[in-house]
C-alpha cells in the first residue's frame, strides 16, 4: 500500500493538537509574519513547542510563508525561515520567487520547500517547471480534475498535494486581485476581504438583470471524500484540509473522518493509533453545502443562497403552529436551524423540545413543508469539546536473557536488566504481576500491544519497582524515537528555463529578487505586481475562475447580450473564455 499524508491546518497550538491526536500525519501553520492567512498567526515559542510535540508520533510540520515579498520583507523572511529550521521545522510553504532564489543561492538552510497553491499550480507545465528545479512538493489548484492531477503525478518525479476538503476560492488561487481593487486589501499579501462572499448582481448591455442581490461568487464547500480511492490511485502524495481559521472541534471532526477514510486504501506516514470517542461526521460541521468541484467535471459548485454554513440536511415541517412546529428529526434545545426563504438563508434557535414539537426562539417564515437544515448540533458540539480522544504509539514489551526490552510501533528499542533479587515463590503470578504493571501506560504516549516474556529466570520485583522501570523504558523509549526521527533535507535546487518567455503582473513579482529569478529561468518580467501601484488600469484582469456565471444563468453555448457583474459601487465586465471554460473579472 501506498503511505499517503493527512495535512491539516491549524490557527494555534491548541488546534495543532487536536488535529494530531485526531489523526493528522503532517501539520500546517502560520508564524507571526508572512502567511496567506493574516489572522493565524503564531510565534516562533509556540511552533517549536509544536514541533516538540508532533515529532513524537512522527507528525511534520509545515510553515506558511505564501505571500508575495517586498524587498524588506523578503529579508526578514529568509531570517524567519534559518528560525524555523533551528526549531526543527520540517517543511515551508512559499509563493514569492524571491525566497525560492534565496534558496538556490544558499541563504537559507536546506528545509524542504513546498509551493504553494498560491503560485497558480494548475497546469502540466508549471508542475514540470518546479520539479524541474528540484523543489520538494507542489500544491495543486483546486480546480484540478482528476485525470489532470494524475498526468501531473505521472510526469513529475517529486511529491504532490492536493486539498480534498473546505472552503474554496472562485479565483484560481494567487490570481484574485478583486480584493486589492476593491480596498487595497491584497489577497497576494495575506489580507483578502472575501469580496466573493458578498451580494452581486447580473445584468446584460441592456440593463436586464438575471441575477438580484446574489452572492453570485459563492461557491459550495469542497469535499473529494467520493474521489479519496482515486486521488491516491493517481499518486498523490499529501491530501491537504482547507481551514487555518477554523475552531478546534471543525477540526477534530474533519480530520477524524478523514483519518479513517485513508486508513481504508492506504498506509499512513506518521505513527500511532488514535483512540476515537466520538463518531467523525463532516455533515455536522460548518459547510455551505458541499461539492467535489471539478474531480469529476463541472458541476453546479455554487449556492447563491448565502455565504453562510447551511449545515446538515434534517427534514420537512410538517405542520406550524402559534408558538411551535412539528418535525419527524431528533432534536434538542439550543440546536441552530436554517432554512431558505426568498432565496436567502435564514435561522432560528430551538428553546424548548416535546416528542416532535418544536418551539423556536422565533417563527419567522416557518411554514408546512419548508426543508430544514442543522447548521449547528449542540449535542454533537457539546461531545467534541469534552472529547478525551488521544493519540497513542503502539509498544510491545518482551522480557527475554536477563533483559526488559520495549520496542515501539516503528522498531525503536530500548532496555533495562533485570533488578537483582530473590527468586519468586510463585513464577506464574510474578508474571501475571509483570504483564499486569508493564500494560498500566496511563498517560503517557504509549500503549502496550503485546507482552511477551521468554525468559523463566526471573526475581522478584515488587510492584512500585516494575512501575519505575515501566516509566524508565517508555521515557528512554520516547528518547530513541526522537533520537531516530529523520529530519527531511531539502535537496540541492537551481535554474531551469520557465515554459513561458514573459510574464506581466500575474508573475506577482514584487521584489527584485523575484525579478531575477525568472530573468535567470529566461523569462521576461514585463510588468510588477499589481500591489506595486496603487491604480488598477481599466480593463486588468482582475479574477479569473473555472465558476462561469453563463453556465449558471443556462447559458452556455447560447449568444447572449454582454455580461456584467454589479455591487453597490462598481460593474465589473465579465469575458468568457469558452475554449477553456473559464470566466474572467475585469476592472472597470
Amino acid at each position: 500500500m501506498n503511505k499517503v499524508e493527512l495535512l491539516a491546518p491549524a490557527k494555534n497550538y491548541e488546534t495543532a493538537v487536536a488535529a494530531i491526536n485526531s489523526g493528522a500525519d503532517a501539520i500546517y501553520i502560520g508564524a507571526s509574519y508572512f502567511g496567506a492567512r493574516h489572522n493565524a498567526k503564531n510565534t516562533l515559542e509556540d511552533i517549536e513547542k509544536l514541533v516538540n510535540f508532533a515529532h513524537k508520533f512522527y507528525v511534520r510540520v509545515h510553515v506558511t510563508i505564501n505571500t508575495i515579498l517586498n524587498d524588506y520583507e523578503l529579508k526578514n523572511a529568509i531570517d524567519l525561515v534559518k528560525n524555523l529550521y533551528n526549531i526543527g521545522v520540517d517543511a515551508i510553504i512559499i509563493q514569492d520567487m524571491g525566497l525560492l532564489k534565496a534558496a538556490i543561492d544558499g541563504k537559507i538552510p536546506p528545509i524542504h520547500i513546498h509551493m504553494s497553491t498560491q503560485c497558480d499550480n494548475r497546469s502540466l507545465e508549471k508542475a514540470i517547471f518546479f520539479d524541474s528545479l528540484g523543489v520538494s512538493r507542489i500544491i495543486l489548484a483546486r480546480e484540478l480534475s482528476i485525470k489532470q492531477i494524475e498526468d501531473i503525478c505521472k510526469n513529475t518525479s517529486c511529491e504532490i498535494e492536493t486539498f480534498i476538503h473546505g472552503a474554496l476560492c472562485v479565483s484560481y488561487s494567487g490570481q484574485c486581485y478583486l480584493s486589492y481593487a476593491n480596498g487595497g486589501r491584497s489577497a497576494n499579501r495575506g489580507e483578502c476581504a472575501q469580496p466573493c462572499r458578498k451580494k452581486y448582481s447580473l445584468i446584460d448591455e441592456t440593463g436586464k438583470v438575471l441575477f438580484k442581490d446574489r452572492y453570485l461568487l459563492s461557491l459550495k464547500d469542497f469535499n473529494a471524500s467520493e474521489s479519496i480511492e482515486k486521488l491516491i490511485s493517481c499518486g498523490v502524495k499529501s491530501f491537504k484540509i482547507e481551514g487555518r481559521l477554523k475552531d478546534v472541534n471543525y477540526v477534530k471532526n474533519v480530520v477524524a473522518s478523514y483519518s479513517e477514510l485513508l486508513n481504508k486504501y492506504a498506509e499512513r506516514t506518521s505513527s500511532g493509533r488514535v483512540f476515537l470517542d466520538f463518531e467523525p461526521n463532516i455533515n455536522k460541521t460548518f459547510n455551505r453545502g458541499y461539492t467535489d468541484y471539478f474531480l469529476n467535471g463541472r458541476t453546479d459548485c455554487f449556492d447563491f443562497t448565502s455565504p453562510k454554513s447551511k449545515g446538515e440536511k434534517i427534514a420537512k415541517i410538517k405542520s406550524v403552529y402559534n408558538d411551535y412546529f412539528t418535525i419527524d428529526a431528533d432534536l434538542v434545545p439550543q440546536d441552530g436551524l436554517c432554512f431558505v426563504h426568498n432565496g436567502e438563508l435564514k435561522g432560528f434557535l430551538v428553546n424548548r423540545v416535546i416528542g416532535n414539537k418544536i418551539y423556536p426562539n422565533k417563527m419567522d417564515g416557518l411554514k408546512a413543508g419548508l426543508q430544514l437544515y442543522r447548521n449547528y448540533d449542540a449535542l454533537f458540539d457539546k461531545q467534541l469539546k469534552s472529547s478525551k480522544t488521544m493519540r497513542k504509539i503502539g509498544v510491545n514489551f518482551e522480557l527475554n536473557n536477563g533483559r526488559i526490552y520495549a520496542i515501539d510501533e516503528d522498531n525503536n528499542s530500548v532496555s533495562l536488566a533485570f533488578p537483582t533479587g530473590e527468586t519468586p515463590k510463585d513464577i506464574d503470578k510474578m508474571k501475571k504481576n509483570l504483564v499486569s504493571q508493564l500494560s498500566k501506560t496511563g498517560n503517557s504516549d504509549f500503549y502496550v500491544l503485546n507482552t511477551s516474556i521468554f525468559d523463566d529466570k526471573i526475581p522478584f520485583i515488587p510492584i512500585s519497582e516494575i512501575n519505575e522501570i515501566r516509566r524508565e523504558l517508555l521515557r528512554m523509549l520516547m528518547n530513541e524515537r526522537l533520537s531516530n526521527f529523520k529530519r527531511l533535507v531539502q535537496k540541492p535546487i537551481g535554474y531551469k528555463d520557465f515554459y513561458k518567455q514573459n510574464m506581466d503582473y500575474r508573475a506577482n513579482v514584487l521584489n527584485n529578487e523575484a525579478f531575477s529569478f525568472y530573468k535567470n529561468c529566461n523569462c521576461n518580467i514585463r510588468e510588477r505586481a499589481l500591489e506595486a501601484s496603487k491604480k488598477i488600469p481599466s480593463g486588468v484582469e482582475l479574477m479569473r475562475t473555472k465558476h462561469c456565471l453563463k453556465y449558471a444563468s443556462r447559458l452556455c453555448g447560447k449568444s447572449c447580450q454582454n455580461l456584467y457583474l454589479v455591487d453597490e459601487n462598481k460593474k465589473y465586465p465579465l469575458k468568457f473564455d469558452c475554449k477553456n471554460c473559464e470566466m474572467v473579472i475585469l476592472n472597470p
